[in-house]
């Protein structure tokens, strides 16, 4: 079982991928930055990711995601938006306040507890927010969604995602 440092690090480059464009390295002080740290902090984690086979890095390139650390990636982010979905609907938690309880219970949760919430929510394909929730096995199905500024002005939409963090 991953550290919860080493989870968060690879759900970050997961979702630092995904922003980018899938595959892309993720530069070093951005990673450092979304993270809260250093980049000689952050260089030093993917340097032990990379020994580990979870990562890639290139000097001055940043790291990307193996098929393991992206399999690993995906657990963690799947166990994050269940919890949060789990909190608002049983719990009666306010969506805007799940990110931060789910940050920390995502570690703490068994693969029975996970299960047994996904069954409990009747196998929910979103979060709260609308992000998608990785499926138990296999990858999250890309959603094409465009956001509210590049829509056509008093036209009928539906807001199928809000952001719970910073895009850039």
């Amino acid at each position: 079982m991953a550290s919860s440092t080493v989870e968060n690090y690879l759900k970050q480059i997961y979702l630092e991928q995904q922003s980018a464009g899938t595959g892309e390295l993720v530069p070093m002080g951005k990673l450092a930055s979304a993270m809260g740290v250093v980049p000689g902090t952050a260089t030093s984690m993917i340097k032990a990711l990379a020994d580990s086979g979870l990562v890639t890095y290139e000097p001055r390139g940043g790291a990307r995601l193996t098929r393991g650390g992206e399999q690993l990636a995906l657990h963690v982010l799947r166990r994050h938006r269940l919890v949060e979905l789990f909190l608002v609907k049983v719990l009666g938690l306010d969506w805007s306040e799940v990110h931060a309880e789910a940050e920390e219970l995502e570690h703490a949760i068994s693969d029975k507890v996970l299960e047994r919430m996904d069954a409990l929510l009747d196998r929910p394909r979103v979060d709260p927010h609308g992000d998608p929730i990785p499926p138990a096995k296999g990858k999250p199905v890309d959603v094409t969604l465009h956001s509210l500024a590049t829509c056509e002005l008093r036209k009928k939409l539906r807001v199928a995602r809000v952001l719970d963090q910073n895009p850039s």
